[in-house]
């Protein structure tokens, strides 16, 4: 990690993502709780956590193409201008003494998680493209650390800012640190590379699912690997609901909880680089994916001291599960179709997501949402079996 920190470009990014992060991250705490305490939240949430998830479905395989074929420096900077301009008029509206109503959280959730959609393809594409091969675990970890990092700042900061500031204050910080992140990436040295922009342009648009087609092991592999993150954001959901509802905390508890979270992906961070160079990034995925599933299917078993424990669990088996995943898709797919490749995997998470949250979004409003941590459960534990006998032989090799 000390060799990749020296690189100027890296702690340009670095800086840029630790002021983004710390801002949108505070705001994706506060609206969702917001949304879910107010009245008929908990199905108001789910519908529109529903929505959301559609349209992040229709966009994802454009935003991959775009990751391809245009400057992921400018995607980037782009999505920080967009999102720093409508947060701006959603605080001056707050500060001209106007009432926050449901729409106002709807489209606040939107803008946040539509950001989300466009930064993380297009920052893991920029990484994999800008930095060398042999860095890429230190890299994946160090991108971990930092996230989760920010995150555990959000959730500390939230748990104080939910209690004493109102929502246009929230907003006004999350607009100065897309300001911040964008002078940094302004200032960040970066060229398409030239091979990457020629190969990009002479692929069509089925380049990515041919790929995918001729390696089938791969995208069993790559797609279950991914269910601890989609059992992420599904139980970002279901926890709001879990915590208000059936354990009866308040809002500084649910900060708490994603704090204690971010920790446990911190740890992941520092520490799953090392690992993975002992047993691979295989082996390492299969490792992250069972521990998630493990501490899932018990989280709603037990009494709030080992649930807020379990959560440090969560974020050990799924950003080490990240970090290696990764890892291994930076040394397997080549970077002139990675926008691609990626769309499409996270296009097929979303499609799942959508199916899972339309589900729950029913059965909460019928109070079953210990059933909801079952069914997910049991979709974890098949994910774990997929990514145990799916386990890449050799190397993908993709000839253009």
């Amino acid at each position: 990690m000390k060799e990749i920190v020296r690189d100027s470009r890296f702690r340009l990014i670095l800086l840029a993502n630790i002021a983004s992060s710390i801002g949108s991250g505070i705001t994706m705490i506060a609206i969702p709780w917001l949304l879910v305490t107010s009245d008929s939240g908990n199905v108001l949430y789910g519908y529109i956590t529903l929505g959301v998830t559609l349209i992040n479905f229709f966009i994802t395989p454009y935003v991959g193409k775009l990751i391809d074929l245009v400057s992921r420096k400018r995607l980037l900077i782009f999505s920080e201008i967009f999102c720093l301009l409508v947060i701006l008029l959603f605080a001056l509206y707050g500060f001209t003494g106007h009432t926050y109503s449901i729409w106002h959280y709807t489209v606040i959730y939107i803008i946040g998680n539509v950001y989300y959609t466009i930064f993380y393809p297009t920052m893991f594409a920029l990484n994999q493209e800008i930095f060398n091969k042999d860095q890429y675990k230190s890299l994946n970890g160090t991108m971990e650390v930092q996230g989760q990092l920010s995150s555990m700042i959000a959730g500390a900061l939230a748990s104080y800012l939910l209690v004493h500031w109102e929502l246009q204050s929230i907003l006004l910080l999350n607009v100065i640190s897309y300001a911040a992140a964008t002078y940094f990436y302004l200032r960040l040295p970066y060229m398409k590379n030239k091979r990457v922009k020629d190969v990009s342009n002479r692929q069509d648009d089925w380049s990515s699912l041919q790929y995918l087609k001729e390696n089938p092991k791969l995208f069993v592999f790559l797609f279950f690997s991914t269910m601890p993150f989609l059992g992420v954001l599904i139980s970002n959901y279901l926890f709001p609901v879990y915590l208000s509802d059936v354990m009866n905390t308040t809002g500084d508890i649910y900060a708490l909880e994603n704090m204690i979270y971010a920790i446990g992906a911190i740890s992941a961070g520092m520490t799953i680089p090392i690992i993975a160079k002992k047993i691979s990034n295989e082996f390492t995925v299969i490792a992250g994916v069972a521990l998630y599933c493990i501490a899932i299917s018990i989280i709603v078993f037990v009494p709030l001291p080992v649930f807020l424990t379990l959560s440090f669990f969560l974020a050990l088996g799924n950003s080490g599960t990240r970090v290696a995943r990764n890892s291994f898709m930076m040394d397997e797919i080549p970077n002139e179709i990675m926008g691609r490749v990626d769309g499409m995997l996270r296009t097929a998470g979303l499609l799942f997501r959508i199916i899972v949250i339309a589900l729950f979004t029913k059965m909460i409003s019928a109070s079953l949402i210990i059933i909801c941590f079952i069914i997910l459960s049991g979709v974890m534990v098949i994910a774990a079996l997929a990514v145990l006998f799916s386990v890449p032989g050799t190397k993908t090799i993709l000839k253009i």
